[in-house]
């Protein structure tokens, strides 16, 4: 199950991928928290910090929102490489990558107490729906 590791005030996770959510950017904070190195991160799938508690309908609702070409916002549990996992508020801008394609920037910090708490329930009820 792993243990939750807690993010400091002052961290602030970024990272940018292509049009596919294949990793082209990660900051030393989002390394540190997600326990990579900036080279295991570059050509993965942002996937690859998803928790499997995360409902697919989260997803489906931050894809549609950005490849509309809006702003999406919401509360994420992702998973750690040592099986660990952390809450975050995340924003992700649609956005044009350094060599001129379509790509997405993610901007993470931490979420509170009663945020997390909330989305607990909000997504075990989700992840419920989705075995019916």
């Amino acid at each position: 199950m792993g243990k939750e590791i807690v993010l400091d005030d002052f961290a602030f996770l970024v990272s940018e991928t292509d049009e596919k959510g294949i990793i082209i950017f990660a900051n030393d904070d989002f390394c540190k928290i997600a326990e990579y190195e900036v080279d295991e991160l570059i050509g993965q799938a942002h996937s690859i910090v998803r928790h499997k508690d995360m409902p697919k309908a989260a997803f489906q609702d931050l894809w549609d929102t950005v490849k509309k070409g809006e702003i999406w916002s919401g509360y994420v549990k992702n998973a750690t490489k040592s099986g660990n996992y952390y809450w975050v508020f995340a924003t992700v801008f649609p956005t044009t990558t350094s060599d001129g394609r379509k790509g997405y920037l993610s901007c993470r910090r931490k979420a509170s107490i009663e945020e997390i708490n909330e989305h607990i329930i909000l997504y075990k009820d989700l992840k419920a729906k989705e075995s019916i």
